[in-house]
Order: C-alpha cells, then structure tokens, then sequence
C-alpha cells in the first residue's frame, strides 16, 4: 500500500483528531444547553472563558438556573465571582430562594457575604425559617446570696444587611448571658425569679442585644430554672472561719507574750534570790565581826538564833497544814 493510498485515511484521522480538540476546547454541548434553556451565550464567550481559564459549566449552570427562575442576572458578573474565588452555584442558589421567599437580596449583597466566608444560602434559609440557639446553664446570685441557674432558648433571624460586619451566634450568647446574670442578681430574693422566670426574658429581650449582629432576636424564652449554691452562707462561713483564724493569731500572740514576761519574770525572781543567797552568806561573817568587835552581845547573838528556830518553825507548821488541806480536799 503506497502513500497516496494512505492518505485518504490519514486526512480522516486529522480530521477527528480536530474535532475532538475542538470539542474538547470549546463546551459545544454545554453552548446547546444554554441555547435550549432560552440564554443566549455567543461560542466566543465559551472560548473566552477557556482561556481566562474559566470553567464554563461553573457559569453558565447557573446562569441558566437564574434565567429559568426569572433573575435578571448577567454571564460577566457570574464570570467575575468565579474569578474572585466565590462560589457560584451557592450565591444563585440563595439569589433564587431569596426571590421565592420575597426577600429582597441584591447579586451584589449576596456575592460580598459569599466572599466574606458566610453561606449566603443558609442565611436566606435561617431568615425564612428561624433557628433556635440554646445556652448552657447560666448561674447569678440574687440578693438574698442564693444562686440561680437558668438556661435560655433564643429564637433568631439571620439579618441579611449585617451579615457583613456583623457578630456570630457567640456574641448573641454571651450577650444574653449578661443580662441573665444582671436580671438575677438585681432581684430581691431567689423566689421572686422561681416565681416569673418570664421576668428574666422580658428584662434581657428589652436591652436589644442584637445590635451589630448578623441576627435579630425575635424571642428569648427561659428553658429551665434551677437552684445552686448558697453562696451568702458559704461567704458568711468563709468569714467567720478566717476571723476564727485571725483571732487564734492573736490570741497565741498574746499567750507568747505572757509566757515571755513569766519568763522574764522568773529571771528576775531568779536573780533575785541569787541576791538573798549572796547576803544570806555574809551575814555570819558580819555576826563575828560584830561580836569581836563588841558590838554585839552574846545574849543578842541567842536572841537571833531563837527568832530563827521560831521562824523555821512556823514554816514547818505551814506546810504541814497545807499538806493536810489538800489532803482533805482530795
């Protein structure tokens, strides 16, 4: 088989080869759905986009999706939110569920809360249909020092202006935490909040927590109420046990003290009766100076050892006397 034989063969594998580049480069099929569905997109735009290496069916799916449900969005701004990173589908998705539910939502709104990382299509669900968030227990001290502990249901509404810029589920419990709290602790006694948790909602709902959030609170209902700690009691116990301890301090103080003057006391007793013990032992030396020297007598001499004997004696009677009274006594 010579070459001009093979060349019918080889213009036929070109030719295929050519179409399926072409088809390949350029979504002929995704052009006819377009063309079917009633929008109108030029081949050159499809090519266009390949080259700015856009993935077509990522546009014009959802281009035809907003034209089938009556949205007058354009093929270059679908093509710019692609570019910028957003998520197409999703924004006309929320654009289309927006209009069913007559909430006005611009394709520019809703394209800058797609890009600003919040799902755009949940928020438009959320403001339909309202969600429920539900806190944990929160615990405030009423003036009588008893705790309560309420759990609250807050119902919101996603704001679809503030969305951007606006505070998350967070910032809405915490806000609500605080004028429980608040509520709690300005009532009177723990009974008055048993008796109209309805008070606590009322008060905190007032407030508007929802300033510069990306909801509006439609209703603040209190769940459950329950009674914790007494903490004046424990407060109270606290104090006497610290002033227990304050005035033990004291008191060994003052017992430290007394046992250092008794100490100090004895000492002086001690050196006291050094003193008498140092006299004692010169009166004999005095006695025989003043007998040599004639100034004492020897009848004074006995006189004086006669009033010791007395003493001594008188001493040893004391005691003998004492002896028996506590004898008895026992």
């Amino acid at each position: 088989m010579t070459v001009t034989d093979l060349m019918p063969l080889i213009i036929i594998a070109v030719i295929l080869i050519a179409v399926a580049i072409l088809f390949t480069f350029i979504p002929v099929a995704l052009w006819i759905s377009a063309l079917a569905a009633g929008v109108r997109v030029s081949i050159f735009t499809l090519i266009g986009m390949r080259l700015r290496r856009v993935v077509p069916s990522r546009v014009i799916n959802p281009l035809i999706k907003a034209h089938k449900a009556g949205l007058n969005v354009k093929i270059n701004q679908l093509e710019s939110h692609y570019l910028a990173g957003g998520n197409v589908d999703r924004v006309v998705n929320a654009l289309i569920a927006a209009h069913r539910a007559n909430i006005e939502l611009s394709f520019e709104r809703a394209a800058a809360i797609d890009l600003a990382g919040r799902d755009v299509l949940e928020a438009v669900q959320m403001s339909v249909n309202p969600e429920v968030i539900e806190t944990p227990f929160i615990a405030g001290i009423a003036m009588d020092g008893i705790e309560v502990k309420a759990k609250a249901r807050i119902t919101v509404r996603a704001n679809i202006d503030r969305l951007v810029g606006g505070a998350g589920e967070e910032t809405i419990i915490a806000r609500v935490g605080e004028g429980v709290v608040s509520t709690i602790g300005s009532s009177d006694t723990h009974a008055k909040v048993l008796e109209n948790p309805d008070s606590i909602s009322h008060t905190v709902l007032a407030k508007g927590l929802d300033a510069g959030t990306a909801f509006e609170i439609l209703s603040i209902d209190i769940a459950d109420v329950d009674i914790g700690k007494n903490i004046g009691a424990i407060l109270q116990t606290d104090q006497a046990e610290a002033d227990k301890n304050i005035a033990q301090a004291k008191a060994e103080e003052r017992r430290a003290m007394a046992v250092a003057q008794e100490q100090e006391m004895v000492a002086r007793v001690q050196e006291m009766r050094a003193k008498v013990v140092e006299a004692e032992a010169d009166v004999p030396q005095a006695l025989a100076e003043a007998l040599r020297s004639g100034k004492m007598g020897v009848m004074d001499y006995l006189n004086y050892q006669n009033i010791n004997a007395d003493t001594d004696m008188r001493d040893t009677i004391g005691k003998l006397s004492k002896e028996n009274d506590d004898h008895e006594n026992k």
